[in-house]
């Protein structure tokens, strides 16, 4: 539902334009805004949240009047916590806040996007060995911002074992190095940070989205999870899975955790954001492989590590291609799309990637 900048240019030469946000489980946020000179001389803010008093809708915008157009959301923010803080009565803001405002207004503005100016690249599900798609977790984003992509969303598929760890994770800590040859898989780290990633064939649902860094303009990075997550939320429970968010990065149902998130934002304005999620986990090979302590599943609610990740298979009974189809319709449907592939130079750019990085004991065990 949220949407940007429209605009239109006055008779005296300043220039309107008008954006929305939409606070995830809140309310829409719209403004109006009137810039001159390089400075905002109106902003009108309306929505469907509430407000008390009524009085202060006028405080919110007055207290923009005189920014500089190129004002940071922060900034934006932050003059309206200041103006609503000298007002008599207190300010109750009921579904929205400042923050949300100042999203809105920034994309009036133009600095900040909004899914409805994305045309998404949808490739399919294509079994590729898994250290290639980590490989292309890298190149996307690069292909994304040098403009001969659009932004992607992408379902991986591997014919292959392997454990994906985080960029930041210690191979020794996470990896039974024993466990890993017994069963024959591999170890990879990837450019994200956050958990390992225990992938058999079939066992879990991974997808990535590249998507420009302005889309989550004026979010927190806890907010910028669950805000590109939000769509998979409805694809969730169109299966009969009832989920939500667990801050920082993590799926989960009544169940137990489904899956986790990460993410990277490239100093070239694209954000890379993935989520695997457990369908049919081996919970005994899994246990042999990854190092699972106490420490870790000490805030998952859980009494053992073999309980950690509930697979979705046991909560939809449904097939696993099943539930890929349904997460692409229901992407198609709520997004700007067209089909996509692998391009040859981006497969051979992931492929010498894999050879002369993600495939070497230099880059796997640069964290020991």
């Amino acid at each position: 539902m949220d949407s940007t900048a429209q605009s239109e240019t006055t008779s005296a030469g300043a220039s309107t334009t008008s954006g929305q946000y939409k606070v995830r489980g809140g309310k829409l946020v719209s403004a109006d805004v009137t810039t001159s000179d390089g400075r905002i001389s109106s902003v009108h803010v309306f929505g469907d949240f509430f407000l008390e008093p009524d009085e202060a809708l006028e405080e919110i915008g007055a207290a923009l009047v005189g920014l500089p157009t190129d004002a940071t959301a922060a900034m934006l923010a932050d003059a309206i916590r200041a103006r609503l803080a000298d007002q008599p009565t207190p300010v109750q803001m009921i579904g929205f806040d400042e923050d949300a405002v100042a999203i809105a207004v920034r994309r009036a503005l133009g600095h900040a996007s909004s899914w409805e100016d994305i045309t998404f690249d949808v490739i399919g599900p294509e079994v590729l060995p898994p250290v290639m798609h980590v490989a292309l977790d890298e190149v996307l984003p690069h292909e994304v911002a040098a403009g001969r992509r659009n932004p992607v969303f992408r379902i991986w598929d591997w014919d292959s074992p392997l454990v994906v760890i985080g960029s930041y994770q210690s191979l020794r800590n996470e990896i039974d190095a024993d466990g890993a040859a017994r069963h024959g898989i591999g170890v990879v780290r990837r450019i994200t940070g956050g958990g390992a990633m225990f992938m058999e064939p079939g066992n879990c649902i991974t997808y990535s989205l590249v998507v420009p860094t302005s889309l989550v303009e004026g979010l927190s990075f806890e907010q910028a999870y669950a805000y590109l997550d939000d769509w998979v939320m409805g694809a969730l429970a169109e299966i009969g899975v009832r989920a939500h968010y667990v801050p920082l990065n993590d799926i989960a149902s009544e169940q137990g955790k489904i899956g986790g998130a990460a993410q990277r934002r490239f100093a070239d304005g694209v954000l890379l954001h993935h989520v695997t999620m457990a369908y049919d986990i081996d919970a005994d090979t899994m246990m042999q492989v990854l190092r699972i302590g106490r420490e870790k599943i000490s805030d998952k609610g859980t009494r053992s590590a073999n309980k950690r990740v509930d697979p979705m298979r046991s909560q939809t009974g449904l097939p696993r291609d099943q539930i890929i189809a349904g997460f692409l319709d229901a992407f198609r449907s709520r997004y700007d799309c067209r089909d996509s592939a692998y391009t040859p130079e981006e497969l051979a750019t992931a492929t010498e990637l894999v050879c002369t990085k993600f495939d070497t004991e230099e880059w796997t065990r640069r964290v020991p």
